[in-house]
């Protein structure tokens, strides 16, 4: 097999700008080592460098048949080492019970889907280098105060110190997609409690954002929290106005007055 055909349905553009996805490459190798798990490799173009890299224990996850026939042909370096699948839907204990990192070009149509996920093994992933959608790039490296900011931003600024790298032009894929590409890296930090319950917290922040434009007063009515104890200041502002740590104390807040009912 020469080439697999990008599928519009998965979400394929493959990269084919050597400069480019060198760049990404160094961009992970620099930072990140021991077992890593790409996403979505496709024909392997970041693959071959990241196979040849010391120090770097290379898994892929790909649920392109094509794709998987074209890396076993191409790549017998990796051997068992190709997670055939959806990565949304895989098991990962038994390939990596203990820490990894990430690095792939996330297609555009799962990326948030795939950071929600990377949320969930987020005592496990080390970090994360990827390429996706420039304006999603853009939104999880956002801060507050931004119009972009959201509740991916908060979530995974939470837990992961974030850098946005470089722009990816159209004109570097086949097919070109229609929109500008951006490259961030995550690296977690060293929050490992919030010293709220964390259920909670995720539940003020989303019910904040998906009332953006109200004060966080009328935005979290529907929660059925202890508001009223809390004090007027914080209530008074909308969700892009706060910082994660804002939102921790709100929640410590909540959770504090609400009792044992809550």
């Amino acid at each position: 097999m020469d080439k697999v055909r990008a599928k519009k349905h998965l979400g394929q553009h493959f990269l084919i700008h050597e400069p480019t996805t060198e760049k990404i490459a160094n961009s992970y190798i620099e930072k990140f080592s021991g077992r890593t798990l790409e996403i979505g490799p496709g024909m392997g173009v970041l693959t071959k460098y990241l196979i040849e890299a010391e120090n770097i224990d290379l898994f892929v996850a790909e649920i392109d048949w094509d794709s998987v026939a074209y890396l076993k042909e191409h790549f017998p370096k990796l051997n068992n080492k190709i997670l055939e699948g959806d990565y949304l839907k895989m098991n990962l204990q038994e390939t990596f019970p203990d820490n990894y990192s990430i690095v792939g070009n996330f297609p555009y149509n799962i990326s948030s889907q795939i950071f929600f996920r990377i949320l969930e093994e987020k005592d496990k992933v080390d970090g994360v280098v990827c390429m996706l959608q420039k304006e999603v790039a853009k939104r999880i490296c956002s801060k507050e105060g931004n119009k972009v900011y959201g509740i991916l931003s908060v979530f995974l600024q939470t837990y992961y110190d974030i850098e946005y790298l470089f722009t990816v032009p159209p004109t570097v894929f086949n097919p070109p997609p229609k929109v500008d590409s951006g490259v961030i890296r995550l690296t977690r930090n060293d929050r490992t409690d919030l010293g709220c319950d964390e259920k909670l917290f995720f539940r003020v922040v989303k019910q904040g954002f998906n009332n953006r434009r109200k004060t966080l007063r009328n935005a979290l009515k529907s929660l059925n929290l202890p508001l009223s104890e809390i004090d007027g200041e914080v209530l008074s502002k909308r969700a892009e106005q706060l910082t994660v740590n804002d939102f921790i104390e709100l929640t410590k807040e909540v959770e504090k007055h609400a009792g044992r009912d809550q």
